[in-house]
């Protein structure tokens, strides 16, 4: 009877531990456990964005470069230290990355109200899609609960993540490694309807890619843009950079599309079509964004008693 009762707690305390490890997000996760969460980062972004509309971009940029390599555990937010060499400088993210400074003010709010309980992972995770709206995009649930991770990829981040001269066929697999399906990468590539890229990520598309460039476009950017130097020079990503709408669509049906991997959308049928429906329907694209960005935020998760809660988002405790 000894042994069976035995057996059974250690049956019982392997169950708990699992589940421990394998806690589900939730949207509740911080109602008691720090009811200020939500407005804290809602004000920080505001003003961020305030400041400076990029910022709602690059606040979404940072969160799905963090999604996109080993879940969204905030990894890419470390700093390089002897032991990690972290996500900031690996080729798609070096010198181009933004909004650090803006999630490590949130946190340092957060850890003077509720210390030690609320993860970088979840504040990247709830301040991209307040980035959004603050830019008149559509807003999303955010499920919560994420943990940190305690070490980062270089080499993840260099493989894994999209480049700017990406073909089709790579943006595909790209998405379809994190189990995204082609409409859903159309639809997230709709990021780019705001925010801004550096000349060097579009000169070889306005110099050399004739046939899908519209010839005035690529006028129009060839100055701030030379075939040599100005590499840091900004270009909008569509029309209207600080508002978040459709124009990133109609752009492409102009041959308008700032970056290869931008224009590629319309390069066959099945995706052409759909940048066609989205240029036409807003409302359907805001819908559909927003569905993508619930699946993505939610990328392999740390949960439960996986990775930490970091005290600083640059470095493991």
């Amino acid at each position: 009877m000894s042994t069976s009762f035995s057996i059974l707690v250690r049956i019982v305390f392997l169950l708990l531990l699992v589940g421990a490890g394998n806690a589900r997000l939730t949207h509740s996760f911080y109602t008691t456990r720090c009811p200020q969460f939500s407005s804290i980062v809602r004000n920080a972004v505001r003003l961020a964005v305030s400041q400076d509309h990029r910022m709602g971009a690059s606040l979404l940029r940072l969160h799905f470069h963090d999604c996109f390599v080993n879940g969204c555990d905030a990894s890419v937010l470390l700093d390089d230290t002897a032991t990690i060499r972290g996500e900031k400088t690996a080729v798609p993210n070096r010198n181009s990355l933004r909004g650090f400074e803006v999630i490590d003010n949130i946190k340092t709010q957060l850890e003077s109200v509720c210390p030690g309980v609320v993860s970088c992972a979840d504040i990247t995770a709830l301040a991209a899609r307040d980035g959004v709206v603050e830019l008149n995009g559509p807003s999303w649930r955010v499920a919560l609960g994420r943990r940190d991770s305690t070490t980062a990829s270089y080499s993840d981040a260099d493989n894994d993540l999209p480049r700017a001269s990406s073909d089709l066929e790579g943006l595909l697999s790209s998405f379809r490694n994190k189990g995204f399906s082609p409409r859903e990468m159309v639809t997230l590539s709709g990021a780019h309807s705001i925010g801004q890229a550096r000349c060097f990520l579009f000169r070889d598309r306005i110099y050399n890619e004739t046939t899908t460039t519209n010839p005035s476009f690529a006028a129009s950017l060839q100055a701030n843009c030379p075939r040599n130097g100005g590499n840091d020079n900004l270009a909008p990503l569509d029309v209207t950079p600080n508002v978040f709408d459709n124009a990133y669509y109609r752009n492409l049906q102009e041959q308008r599309g700032l970056l290869h991997s931008d224009q590629v959308l319309v390069a066959r049928a099945g995706t052409a079509s759909q940048v066609n429906g989205y240029a036409a329907n807003s409302a359907a694209f805001f819908n559909d964004f927003a569905a993508a960005m619930v699946k993505m935020s939610e990328l392999s998760p740390l949960t439960g008693t996986q990775g930490q809660i970091r005290t600083n988002c640059r470095r493991v405790n």
